[in-house]
């Protein structure tokens, strides 16, 4: 009961504040609606004011809440209502406005939970709010029915939606069209990254719509993909509680997020499995919290749905803090990309990406305060942290492509890992007289040649290769190319901007970014550091294909192939 207590106090504080946010003007179009802190505007949506109503009635319906049958609360969540019906459509959908419009799984996500919202008001005896929900509901059924998505994570908030939904209306059609979107097969590796490789949004996202999928719909064998998310999520959080976002393929990228949207799933988790590592984590994630979160994966409202996990009785394990473990190591990614040359839809999607790195191997290295990871098929290949001093990424560019290098596959050797990529590039002859435009005032035309029918001639390659070998806590990278020469080769290190760096080779280029000529870096951030050595200066470029990033530091190491070069890292505690 000690967490139930804890989010019931938290809850009564954010439901404060949202009352200061709402709009009480009537004539405004965005009467009943709650401000968004980050708009200025009210949504009608899962993160806008379908939130705060899940906060307000977590708060209403709870005797141990000091706004319990409140009469100020419960007319505060009558005019929110107002405000989502208002801004539904005629079609059932609603639309967030800084993005999608008419937008079947935004209304999905909101879907999701008001049904659980629904249920506790009508428990509750609050028949006139629990009204508007279900007119809510029952409004979105048709886009529920028909409605389309673009991400791969949209799917599974669908069968949420239409799971939830067939549990008050009983209709059929609401599993038949769950099952549709369920018979495409779950977008998962056997070691549990989900298609969007998003630790800090999406797998939450993916794990709390699936858990509700298997439940409703009595379809149990969906939680082994959640369980088995949930235990990679194990190896993925650094020492101080963030979420690794390295590799993440959405907005999540190198972005600070906790492990607070997985409390809730780890907590149903660890109820269902008896499991005392998910029982860990959840506690773990419940340490920074200071957020319900979005409708669909509100903490408090979840306790309140499943009240079977306010009851603290699942023992808990210790996490590991010392760890190397290869994630997707066997994952058949290379095959995978070769069989997308024959699916026929050319590698293009509207309104999504194709997310060709699902499936790249990661290497997750932890030593107590120290914690390392190893990326593929990612802009960056290698982040390291020390305690609060953090080298965010290492990026490798070059001329000969040009741009980014992004490494295909990992390597285990003795000690560590090799990365290697083989780049490239060629140049295409005459397309063969068969297949030019018969329209005469075609030809000439760039754009309306049959491109796809020349022939390459002259094709050349370079290959890079970086090993990471590890010493204990200290660090080796070496790049290292083939014998092609004069190919203009850049690696860049990315800090915060509020570390420190010392070192006599430094060179200043722009705000925020450096040459790193020569000699030893030190980087400081409080009392810990990491020191490196050495820089290298063989051409004067500033960039290879980098863009400049307003927010963090750069510092760029150029040399000139071929190259044997050697990074050492060396983590120490002043």
């Amino acid at each position: 009961m000690k967490t139930y207590k804890k989010l019931i106090k938290i809850n009564d504080v954010i439901t404060t504040s949202f009352l200061e946010r709402q709009i009480l003007d009537s004539k405004s179009r965005y009467f009943g609606g709650i401000i968004d802190r980050h708009t200025g505007i009210p949504s009608p949506t899962h993160v806008g004011t379908g939130s705060v109503i899940a906060s307000w009635v977590s708060a209403y319906v709870n005797p141990e809440s000091r706004y319990y049958h409140g009469k100020l609360l419960k007319n505060r969540i009558d005019l929110a209502l107002d405000y989502m019906l208002t801004m539904q459509h005629d079609d059932g959908t609603i639309s967030p406005g800084y993005t999608n419009y008419h937008s079947p799984p935004d209304t999905g996500f909101v879907v999701a939970g008001f049904s659980q919202i629904y249920h506790l008001l009508e428990e509750d005896g609050s028949k006139m709010l629990a009204s508007k929900l279900y007119l809510f509901l029952k409004r979105s059924m048709s886009a529920m029915l028909t409605g389309g998505c673009h991400t791969p994570n949209h799917r599974w908030v669908l069968t949420s939606a239409l799971a939830n939904l067939y549990h008050i209306f009983n209709d059929n059609r609401l599993v038949r069209r769950a099952e549709e979107w369920l018979n495409e097969g779950l977008d998962i590796t056997k070691d549990g990254e989900w298609t969007e490789r998003s630790n800090g949004i999406y797998n939450a996202v993916s794990d709390i719509s699936l858990y509700h999928t298997a439940i409703l719909l009595n379809k149990t064998e969906l939680l082994d993909h959640v369980r088995n998310n949930l235990k990679m999520m194990v190896y993925l959080v650094h020492p101080n509680g963030e979420v690794v976002t390295e590799y993440s393929g959405r907005q999540d990228l190198d972005k600070h997020y906790d492990l607070s949207p997985y409390h809730l799933i780890y907590r149903l988790m660890a109820h269902h499995d008896h499991n005392p590592v998910f029982q860990a984590m959840a506690d773990l994630a419940i340490e920074t919290i200071s957020e319900m979160g979005p409708v669909n994966n509100h903490i408090l409202l979840g306790y309140l749905s499943f009240p079977f996990i306010q009851a603290e009785n699942i023992e808990k394990a210790e996490l590991p803090k010392v760890y190397e473990k290869v994630i997707n190591g066997d994952y058949p990614i290379k095959e995978n990309i070769k069989a997308l040359e024959s699916v026929g839809h050319e590698n293009r999607i509207e309104h999504s990406s194709m997310h060709t790195s699902f499936g790249a191997p990661v290497v997750r290295y932890r030593n107590e305060d120290i914690s390392a990871t190893i990326m593929t098929k990612n802009p960056s290949f290698f982040s390291l942290r020390n305690g609060k001093a953090e080298i965010l990424g290492i990026k490798m560019y070059t001329s000969f492509s040009p741009g980014l290098v992004e490494f295909d596959g990992l390597e285990q050797m003795k000690h560590g890992y090799r990365l290697k990529k083989v780049l490239n590039k060629g140049y295409t002859g005459p397309i063969p007289g068969q297949y030019l435009p018969k329209n005469i005032e075609n030809k000439g035309i760039w754009y309306l040649l049959p491109h796809q029918h020349r022939n390459v001639t002259h094709n050349q390659s370079f290959e890079v290769t970086i090993d990471i070998v590890r010493e204990d806590n200290d660090w080796t990278i070496r790049v290292l190319t083939d014998d092609r020469a004069d190919v203009f080769v850049q690696i860049e290190f990315l800090f915060r901007l509020n570390d420190k760096l010392k070192g006599e080779g430094l060179k200043k280029i722009g705000d925020h970014s450096y040459f790193w000529e020569d000699n030893d870096l030190t980087l400081l951030s409080g009392s810990d550091k990491i020191t490196f050595e050495t820089g290298e200066y063989e051409h004067w470029q500033e960039n290879i294909g980098s863009t400049k990033i307003h927010n963090l530091k750069q510092v760029k190491v150029n040399m000139i192939s071929p190259i044997n070069k050697r990074f050492r890292l060396v983590t120490s505690i002043m």
